[in-house]
């Protein structure tokens, strides 16, 4: 079995990354420090120029290749940041790279490997499919394997954001760190453990998928179902067999999440600390907002691993954030179908201060004697107390309000 890596594996990957991959800003959140009662801060891994943390592992692999194994091209499964850090790597040194990607991969994330001039094989419905045919592809073709995180070198790779942490780590200290196959815990773990033993790590999961918080419970690997989920980027069905040692040794504490709060601290850190973060990254947050942690400390250093996320997932992020934060609220009323009634529906509401941004005015809604239309508006307001006080208003007036949400 392949050795593990060791702390001075590590510092050696942080001179092969030096010059090349600049480290990531560690930034307190003010916000997030009030709202917790803790100091909290973001390793800011999203801002990376492929946008994710994967970069790191990926440079240090290829980067210790033998000249022949350049020659032969390299081949890589991934559901996408992976794929960016081999296909970014494999340019900047020249080489041949497969990029083995599901077919229902982020188009964002297609496009970027694309864009580094790699080439890419669709195949399969999930990591574990193009991962299976990575493995087939390297038999056949003698390509050199890249793994996704399950190897020295790449663990290695990152685990020098554990190095950049440096004096921020003492026994006060946690570091939330997302887990998919294990990789980027068990880099940092053994980094972050090197510098201060006291210091704890937690690991963060979701619960559509919580393979390394079935496997430390049940103390051996295990595949788990995988369910849909925002957090993409660690959607894995096992954790390797390399990285689960690292995590039964190393990590302190595995949480998992729900999907209405990987949304929630997307959100949050959009509006609260103008950081965008994909699913992956933002489940760290998700458990500390959650109350996930079973105890305190006094200061969280949370891992955004990456910010490669949809715009079209953006937008429904924020409509239904907006809705929870009471910023959006439908309502329905019935009006007479008589000229001016929808006129001075709407002046109440500007009164209110109230911002239309739909309205579906129906007068064939057969629910409704007919000379009554059914008019169905999403309002914009300050908030749950201001909706409240629309709603009121209408009623005052007379109007028979029905608010959807």
């Amino acid at each position: 079995m392949t050795e593990a890596p060791q702390l001075e594996d590590i510092r050696k990957a942080a001179e092969r990354l030096r010059g090349v991959i600049h480290p990531s800003p560690l930034v307190r959140s003010g916000y997030l420090t009030r709202l917790m009662g803790s100091e909290v801060f973001l390793k800011l891994e999203n801002l990376q120029e492929t946008g994710a943390f994967k970069v790191r592992g990926a440079y240090n692999r290829l980067s210790r290749l033998s000249p022949k194994e350049r020659q032969r091209g390299i081949v890589a499964a991934s559901a996408g940041n992976h794929a960016q850090g081999v296909a970014w790597a494999a340019a900047r040194m020249g080489l041949h790279a497969t990029l083995i990607m599901p077919e229902d991969v982020s188009i964002r994330k297609l496009l970027a490997v694309r864009e580094y001039g790699a080439q890419v094989v669709l195949t399969g419905s999930n990591y574990n499919d193009a991962s299976a045919h990575a493995v087939e592809l390297a038999g056949e073709q003698g390509q050199v394997l890249i793994p996704a995180f399950d190897d020295p070198d790449v663990i290695a790779g990152q685990g020098t954001i554990g190095l950049e942490l440096g004096d921020m780590l003492d026994r006060d200290t946690a570091l939330l760190v997302p887990v998919g196959g294990g990789g980027l815990i068990s880099g940092i773990a053994l980094a972050a453990r090197g510098i201060c033993p006291g210091v704890r790590i937690i690991g963060v999961q979701t619960e559509s998928c919580p393979s390394t918080a079935l496997s430390l419970e049940k103390n051996a690997p295990r595949t788990v179902e995988m369910g849909s989920t925002l957090a993409d980027g660690i959607a894995v069905n096992r954790p390797g067999d390399l990285t689960f040692p690292l995590m039964r040794r190393y990590v302190d504490d595995m949480v998992c999440v729900e999907e209405e709060g990987i949304a929630g601290a997307i959100l949050t850190l959009m509006d609260k600390a103008n950081v965008i973060a994909e699913g992956a990254g933002a489940v760290p947050l998700a458990a500390l907002m959650d109350g996930r942690l079973s105890t305190g400390a006094k200061r969280y250093i949370l891992i955004i691993s990456g910010g490669n996320i949809e715009l079209n997932t953006v937008d429904r992020i924020l409509e239904r954030g907006a809705v929870k934060m009471g910023r959006l609220i439908r309502i329905e009323v019935n009006l007479l179908d008589i000229p001016g009634s929808l006129r001075r529906l709407l002046d109440i509401i500007a009164d209110e201060k109230a911002n239309i941004l739909h309205i579906f005015h129906d007068r064939l809604d057969l629910k409704n004697p007919i000379n009554v239309s059914s008019v169905v508006l999403n309002l914009e307001t300050r908030g749950h107390d201001h909706g409240r006080e629309v709603v009121e208003r209408l009623k005052e007036a007379g109007y028979r309000v029905k608010q959807a949400f």
